[in-house]
């Protein structure tokens, strides 16, 4: 079974604040796998879909998606301290509103993504 597809359990302490990070020129950013789960997406090829949207999006309203989709792996541990690289995406805060904007508005979690993106953005 392909463990990058397996239900994710959201730990009641992350929130978008708190996943976002820095590069190393100080512009802020978040990890897909990491907001997966906030975004209420169990399996990756769902929300990878989502991500696909975001990028089109991004790329029809005249931006480059490369500048706010930065494709990236992540180490993921699972089982006995066995470990598998996976893809990631270092998203920007606009690519981040573009998936909360092209995600499943049925998802609370979507709604509160949009709020929280929106943010600086408009």
């Amino acid at each position: 079974m392909d463990q990058s597809n397996d239900q994710i359990a959201v730990p009641s302490n992350l929130s978008f604040e708190s996943l976002k990070k820095l590069n190393q020129h100080g512009t802020e950013y978040w990890s897909a796998r990491d907001l997966q789960p906030l975004l209420g997406y169990a399996k990756w090829q769902r929300f990878e879909n989502a991500i696909k949207k975001a990028m089109q999006s991004c790329k029809q309203s005249g931006n480059n998606p490369e500048h706010h989709f930065t494709g990236a792996g992540k180490q993921i541990e699972f089982g006995k301290g066995a470990t598998q690289m996976v893809e990631d995406y270092h998203l920007s805060r606009f690519a981040c509103y573009l998936i909360a904007q092209n995600g499943d508005p049925r998802k609370p979690e979507i709604a509160h993504a949009q709020k929280y993106f929106a943010i600086d953005i408009i």
